[in-house]
């Protein structure tokens, strides 16, 4: 009967959990969507960067992981660029006060 348990019995995959690697690819494509949300995709990109790099140091070079921190980064850019235009924008107008006088 121990025998029976024994060739049962499935070792680990080598190369360890993928989790922190999905993680950051999840992160990042959402931190490019909800760029207009930067609250949000900040958190988010800079998670995804954060997670990709922690996976690529423990477990090596992933494809997942490199796309997490490659779309963290891109989310993280855009945001920014949204920012900087949103302030280029209200500065055009005249501040915040100008908007008032449109009924926003």
């Amino acid at each position: 009967m121990n025998e029976a348990f024994d060739n049962n019995y499935v070792s680990p995959q080598p190369g360890g959990s993928k989790g922190m690697a999905i993680a950051s690819m999840v992160l990042g494509i959402l931190s490019i969507v909800a760029c207009c949300y930067w609250y949000l995709a900040l958190i988010c990109g800079i998670a995804a960067i954060v997670l990709g790099i922690l996976h690529n140091k423990k477990n090596g070079s992933c494809g997942m992981s490199i796309a997490g921190i490659v779309c963290g980064i891109i989310g993280v850019v855009l945001t920014v660029v949204f920012l900087v235009l949103a302030a280029i924008g209200l500065a055009a107008f005249g501040g915040l006060s100008a908007l008032e006088n449109y009924g926003l």
